[in-house]
């Protein structure tokens, strides 16, 4: 929080006063990720495809944004993150499937957890490799889902 406090030229009361706590400022921090997500996921125009790649963008970027939609404890605002998450991916289930991109019984949490496997393989890949890391990865995912 120190830091994050220095990187904005506040003092660490003011960051308090604003996010009492590291999830709070996190929550903030990635809000227009999930509300990208969303956005993307209510657009019919875009694909299973396209909302996946936007997802492996956010981790190629930050390995903080999936630890935030994909969390280790039960904190019930990490969690509802989650939850919107895949709710978004749930948009774009059906019409994959109806495409052929996924089989008749993926499911949006199939797909997180993809994406949950991906992600964690990304954070401990370099940052200059993580793309094609991602991009094998994905590439093998996909023939799973098939």
């Amino acid at each position: 929080m120190s830091a994050v406090a220095k990187a904005a030229g506040v003092g660490q009361g003011s960051l308090y006063r604003h996010f009492p706590d590291r999830i709070e400022l996190a929550l903030a921090a990635f809000e227009d990720n999930v509300a990208e997500l969303e956005r993307l996921a209510s657009d019919p125009a875009v694909t299973l495809g396209e909302l996946l790649e936007c997802i492996t963008d956010r981790s190629i970027e930050s390995v903080a944004f999936i630890d935030m939609i994909a969390p280790t404890t039960d904190d019930e605002r990490l969690t509802a993150v989650t939850d919107r998450v895949i709710q978004a991916l749930a948009a774009k289930v059906q019409p994959a499937i109806e495409r052929g991109e996924v089989a008749s019984d993926t499911t949006a949490e199939d797909l997180f957890l993809s994406v949950a496997m991906i992600a964690t393989l990304v954070a401990r890949t370099p940052l200059e490799q993580r793309r094609q890391v991602a991009d094998r990865a994905w590439s093998l995912v996909r023939k799973g889902l098939v």
